[in-house]
């Protein structure tokens, strides 16, 4: 699991956008907290309004559903 997550992550420094807007879903999918400091990073850093968005409601609901885990 922690080389998808991986995978995903580096896919997040892709020219594309499409490319990491998909990347990002990925990580929701995987619901993994190792994301949440690279979905940080696009968020405050991405040329991409869209992307910075999706990285921001990405690292949001892991971070919940794993907070909730954890109670």
């Amino acid at each position: 699991m922690k080389q998808i997550v991986e995978y995903h992550i580096s896919r997040l420094q892709d020219k594309n956008p499409e490319v990491r807007l998909k990347a990002i879903k990925e990580l929701v999918l995987l619901n993994d907290v190792a994301a949440l400091s690279a979905l940080e990073e696009v968020f405050k850093n991405d040329s991409n309004e869209d992307v910075r968005k999706v990285a921001q409601q990405a690292g949001r609901e892991i971070f919940l559903a794993n907070r909730a885990k954890e109670s």
